[in-house]
């Protein structure tokens, strides 16, 4: 394909990063330039999209909104059962409230819940282990 048919593919597609190449094509053909829409796909401008963070950078920047929670049994040796129901914030890696109980309801849960975020201190995220 000669020089003369390319440049105006690249520019168009330059100046108008939106258009597809039907429209280029489409806009050429007014121009009285006949080329297939196949040819101004490949001679057009490729617009590189910034890359996206990956899942290390977006712990790194939302280290402080993220916490886990987890709830496990602990059998004792009496043959009873504990629940235990823990937070953890990832910003310092602290454990931000530990309840434990024999007999855990919703309520008990939503309780604790309330204890480990007192107003609006609740966080963005929140990760369920296990």
């Amino acid at each position: 394909m000669p020089q003369g048919v390319i440049d105006p593919i690249r520019k168009m597609s330059l100046a108008n990063p939106r258009w597809g190449a039907p429209r280029i094509h489409g806009e050429l053909l007014k121009l009285g330039l006949e080329l297939s829409a196949a040819s101004v796909a490949k001679y057009m401008v490729r617009h590189r999209k910034p890359p996206s963070q990956t899942w290390r950078t977006f712990l790194a920047n939302h280290m402080k909104d993220i916490v886990s929670s987890d709830f496990f049994v602990v059998p004792t040796v009496f043959f009873r059962v504990f629940f235990v129901f823990v937070i953890l914030s990832h910003d310092r890696r602290r454990p931000v409230n530990v309840a434990v109980t024999e007999h855990p309801t919703a309520e008990w849960v939503a309780h604790q819940l309330l204890e480990a975020f007192p107003w609006d201190s609740a966080p963005l995220f929140v990760a369920r282990l296990g």
